[in-house]
């Protein structure tokens, strides 16, 4: 059975605020992927744990038809809130029970989600609902982010070391010791004959500090401490930002920062 989370509407709202995408580099890797071995103009995409959309609308331009689907009514509550592309719908349902008939996707995603699944049902729905030659797209990031601003990059990223090691303890024991190495095992396993292996895809982008901090705050171990001690997740928050504000030599939370994400990627073509 996959793990439920990211339910209550405060946390999906932090979600759609502050929680990152892809980078259009890695949507057009996976799109050269899927025009090696189906070819133009694509029908349907479906994105599996689309939460409330960010990755979803990226897939829009490329596609006939974009599904999203989660099991979280707030998530998709906030995704339908700020869905404005006439071709993306979304569907409230489990990722191992995907509501589309058999054989009729181009395209499977998951953009940071797939580790909460039941691994293996879930990728028995995908082989059931692609087409011959359909593809999925499995992605994640790790939580190594490094912030860059001026002469202070390192004493930036060791704050946020620190912030990692303090919530390492709250991490679901569902997800295992590292979520890397799920996602290469699943590579390593998958039968499909045809599939790529990406590492080390790098995303970068300017954001206010605030929105890193709110980022944070919406990682399941976060929201874990959260509901744990309250007291104690906030003071971590304020710490670490009123430590990073010092290291900068601001007192704004406004400030731009670059945050630096280290993304992968599994690729793989159905026979």
């Amino acid at each position: 059975m996959s793990v439920r989370l990211f339910e209550g509407k405060e946390h999906a709202l932090y979600y759609w605020k502050y929680r990152i995408s892809p980078s259009e580099e890695i949507i057009n890797k996976i799109l050269n992927f899927l025009e090696k071995h189906r070819s133009r103009p694509f029908d349907l995409a479906v994105d599996v744990g689309c939460g409330t959309g960010q990755g979803t609308v990226l897939l829009g331009p490329y596609f006939s038809k974009v599904v999203g689907t989660d099991v979280s009514p707030a998530q998709l509550e906030m995704a339908l809130q700020h869905s404005i592309a006439q071709n993306i719908t979304y569907r409230e349902c489990p990722a191992e029970q995907l509501p589309l008939e058999n054989g009729k996707v181009d395209l499977v995603t998951s953009m940071s989600a797939f580790h909460w699944f039941d691994h293996p049902r879930f990728l028995k729905e995908v082989d059931r609902i692609l087409k011959p030659q359909g593809c999925l797209a499995l992605l994640n990031y790790t939580m190594d982010m490094e912030l860059s601003y001026g002469d202070c990059s390192e004493a930036l990223n060791q704050i946020c070391k620190e912030l990692y090691a303090a919530l390492l303890p709250h991490r679901n024991p569902y997800l295992g010791a590292s979520s890397l190495d799920l996602y290469k095992k699943t590579y390593g396993a998958l039968e499909y004959p045809t599939k790529e292996w990406h590492e080390n895809l790098w995303v970068r982008k300017s954001i206010p500090l605030s929105s890193y901090i709110g980022m944070m705050e919406s990682f399941s171990n976060y929201q874990a401490l959260l509901r744990k001690d309250p007291e104690k997740a906030r003071k971590l928050s304020q710490d670490i930002t009123e430590r990073l504000l010092k290291a900068i030599g601001v007192t704004s939370p406004d400030v731009e920062v670059v945050l630096s994400v280290r993304y992968y990627c599994l690729l793989a073509c159905k026979p």
